[in-house]
């Protein structure tokens, strides 16, 4: 049902880039959402991030009136989308950028065809994240010294599952 990639390239618009992926995402009838992957702490991040906002779909409990918004809001661990697209949102010029699609038609050949259309190179390594990219969310030195490294997951999930008690 989902698929996470990550990639790489220069963004010389932003608002036309979300454009060509706003006509991609209706004329190929799934959802894509897109982050900026140097704020992204792997695929599980935002696999995390989906099961909240479809869950807060189910809900009614959501705050957004799309799916993909509501990822964002969630995978950037705050309430609003005023202070979650800078945070998380792609950006002009040389740009890591990860992707999510949501159906369960979604192919590599589909996936390739949009990068084509974006002169992005598919590169799943910039999904990798790092203590940077905690440090992005706010998390402190100590909080990282307080738990082993193959836990600093659990860090980025918290911020995650923040969302739904701030909300």
């Amino acid at each position: 049902m989902i698929k996470i990639i990550g990639a790489k390239g220069n963004i010389q618009n932003v608002e036309s880039f979300l454009k060509i992926i706003d006509n991609f995402s209706k004329n190929n009838k799934i959802i894509i959402q897109v982050f900026n992957a140097d704020t992204i702490y792997g695929k599980n991040h935002l696999i995390s991030a989906f099961e909240h906002a479809k869950r807060s779909y189910e809900r009614n409990s959501n705050t957004t009136n799309s799916l993909g918004m509501e990822i964002l809001l969630y995978a950037s661990g705050e309430r609003q989308l005023k202070t979650a697209i800078p945070k998380i949102g792609i950006k002009n010029g040389k740009s890591n950028i990860a992707f999510l699609f949501i159906n369960s038609k979604i192919s590599n050949q589909l996936i390739n065809q949009l990068l084509g259309k974006l002169s992005l190179t598919r590169n799943d390594e910039v999904l990798n994240g790092d203590i940077k990219t905690l440090k992005k969310f706010g998390i402190t030195e100590l909080e990282l010294k307080t738990i082993n490294k193959e836990k600093f997951e659990n860090l980025i999930f918290e911020k995650i599952a923040l969302v739904d008690i701030i909300k």
